[in-house]
């Protein structure tokens, strides 16, 4: 495999991680493409997070450190993109591992095919497998037998992200599993110019959701190995498994409305938006509980999900129904499992 040269900008948002971020930072300085520009955002962090990122940037030359206020994680990571230089970038959040090929192979895929985007695979962990992990990781993964190529990116990801399909996809020989991928931006590699002008919208819970349709929008085709490169460490702690408010609940309706619109627009079936509305409003119903403001905000994210679904005609609403309570299934057998994990 050719060696690049490519600039490679890597985006870290950091806060309170101290008990993980030194392992995931050896993870990403020992890269095999070691042309990285690492760029650290300390988010206000209280626990000593952002003396390790200063200690890490004093002995590798590579790492740039931002401190900041607390703003949350999407004005982390803008100011990690307004910062990059690289023709290339990626995300990893501070808890995670990579594969120590994680750049060279994301980066392989991506140039060899003229992609957007490339995307590997992703292994979860629990806290007490941290040190097998990260001696699985360091040795690398073994080369891709092949890449795959998908386009229209934007109609895979509504189409492609109830598993039960995928693994029926396969079993026909139609690559299900390649043309998966949600809106987490780990375990991929971009060119950069496709995020410009666009930026996470700050203080909202669902900000990978929001820029998820505009971002894939603008890809041509994804390049895809089915080899493990990341390593996604489940953490109780973690926003996604630990707020459950009302305003969170909205947040993810609002993002899927205004994907749902988009897939429209593109006269794309939006069977993912379809669930992440429906799940959220029925999260958001739970958590409004007896409060008059709770409640009629409910009533007008309903109203609005209510005048886009019949904008389908009843054939779209029927798939999207059943995608939506196949996934359902999935979901609590997923978060059952993931509760399980140490």
């Amino acid at each position: 495999m050719t060696v690049s040269q490519d600039l490679v900008s890597i985006i870290v948002p950091v806060y309170n991680a101290a008990e993980y971020l030194p392992r995931c930072l050896d993870s990403i300085c020992g890269q095999t493409h070691d042309n990285l520009q690492i760029i650290l955002v300390d988010d206000g962090s209280t626990d000593g997070s952002g003396s390790i990122c200063d200690r890490y940037a004093a002995r590798d030359h590579r790492i740039q450190v931002i401190h900041q206020e607390n703003q949350g994680i999407s004005v982390a990571q803008n100011a990690g993109l307004d910062a990059t230089r690289g023709t290339y970038l990626a995300f990893v959040d501070n808890d995670d591992i990579l594969d120590r090929r994680n750049i060279e192979l994301l980066l392989h895929a991506l140039k060899s095919t003229d992609a957007d985007m490339s995307k590997a695979r992703w292994q979860q962990f629990g806290p007490s497998q941290m040190d097998s992990i990260v001696d699985e990781a360091s040795h690398g993964a073994a080369s891709p037998r092949n890449i795959k190529v998908f386009a229209n990116p934007f109609k895979a990801y509504q189409t492609y992200f109830c598993k039960s399909l995928r693994i029926f996809m396969d079993m026909i020989g139609k690559s299900g599993e390649v043309r998966y991928f949600n809106e987490a931006n780990w375990c991929r590699l971009y060119k950069a110019e496709l995020w410009e002008g666009i930026r996470f919208p700050p203080g909202r819970y669902a900000q990978d959701i929001m820029v998820a349709g505009p971002l894939y929008r603008r890809m041509s085709k994804v390049a895809d190995i089915n080899t493990v490169l990341y390593y996604w460490l489940q953490s109780p702690s973690s926003v996604t498994h630990s707020l459950r408010s009302v305003g969170f609940y909205r947040d993810n309706v609002a993002a899927g409305l205004a994907n749902f619109e988009l897939a429209l627009d593109d006269g794309i079936t939006p069977m993912r938006s379809y669930y992440s509305i429906w799940d959220g409003l029925r999260s958001e119903t739970a958590a409004a509980g007896s409060d008059p403001q709770s409640l009629e905000e409910l009533h007008q994210d309903r109203q609005r999900a209510s005048a886009l679904f019949h904008k389908m005609g009843i054939a779209r609403r029927a798939l999207c129904t059943v995608a939506t309570w196949v996934r359902h299934l999935e979901k609590l057998i997923y978060d059952a499992r993931v509760k399980n994990m140490a």
